[in-house]
């Protein structure tokens, strides 16, 4: 069954090979939605040669029947004219998935700056609350919409070195429970999809730079990272992926509000 079919998507930060942002899309595609990849104006290493983001955002978007468009989520003019964009070509926002995120500032506190938490605060917590202000209205006019905010493990609990990543990415969950609470009333859903270990290109290269460093195998490398986690191991893009569908879809008509973890039962920390 077509679940989602004329309904039209945005995801933020969706350009890496192997991210939580591309296996979305190509998730949500699969449910019928007309779907908008979108990320910053730069680039990522893949497999020893650098692609630009916005070549990799095409190439997705070709495979899904998509649209790729350029936009950093702290710059409320490429909001608005992305947002324009996507009008012209699908239609209004009838969900929205952000997901572009930043590790800035994840070191010790007491080394950590006021840039970094000012860069972080801009792409975890301002992106997303300056989205939400730009699609509502046109979800309000239908009378409909859903949110998915893509949090973490730093969401729910904390652990050393990830002071304005965790401060953040708390602020988010506030968020989406602050429009649940607002805009429930108008139809407008909003969850948090609260992510663990999982196995993107960021996360298989923080293994590889862990193995390097401390000498040891890349197998020994993931027995002691995911030593905690139930399942002893990392998930996919994939697995996030199946949570967000859950709650954009017609099974998630009456979830709203709520952290989501898809974690593979790893300890939150404190």
């Amino acid at each position: 069954m077509i679940s989602l079919a004329g309904q039209v998507v945005l995801i933020t930060g969706a350009s890496a090979p192997r991210g939580i942002g591309r296996a979305i899309a190509k998730r949500l595609a699969q449910d019928g939605a007309r779907v908008v990849v979108t990320d910053i104006d730069g680039a990522l290493e893949v497999d020893g040669q650098v692609r630009p983001h916005l070549g990799l955002l095409q190439d997705l978007a070709a495979q899904i029947g998509g649209l790729a468009l350029k936009m950093d989520v702290t710059d409320p003019e490429q909001i608005a004219v992305c947002l324009d964009e996507t009008r012209a070509k699908f239609g209004p926002v009838d969900v929205l998935v952000n997901n572009a995120g930043s590790l800035a500032g994840s070191d010790n506190f007491l080394s950590t700056t006021p840039a970094q938490w000012q860069a972080s605060f801009a792409v975890n917590l301002l992106g997303p609350m300056q989205l939400a202000q730009a699609v509502i209205p046109d979800m309000q006019a239908k009378g409909s919409g859903r949110i998915i905010n893509i949090g973490s493990t730093g969401s729910l609990g904390a652990e050393a070195g990830f002071g304005a990543y965790t401060a953040m990415k708390h602020g988010l969950v506030g968020l989406s429970k602050t429009l649940a609470a607002e805009f429930g009333p108008d139809g407008i859903l909003c969850n948090t999809v609260c992510s663990g270990y999982i196995a993107t290109d960021m996360h298989m290269a923080a293994n590889a730079r862990l193995s390097h460093e401390k000498g040891v195998s890349l197998d020994e490398i993931k027995r002691r990272r995911y030593s905690d986690v139930a399942l002893r191991d990392a998930g996919s893009p994939e697995d996030v992926a199946e949570a967000v569908a859950y709650l954009v879809g017609p099974a998630g008509r009456y979830v709203t509000g709520i952290n989501l973890p898809v974690t593979g039962g790893v300890p939150f920390g404190i």
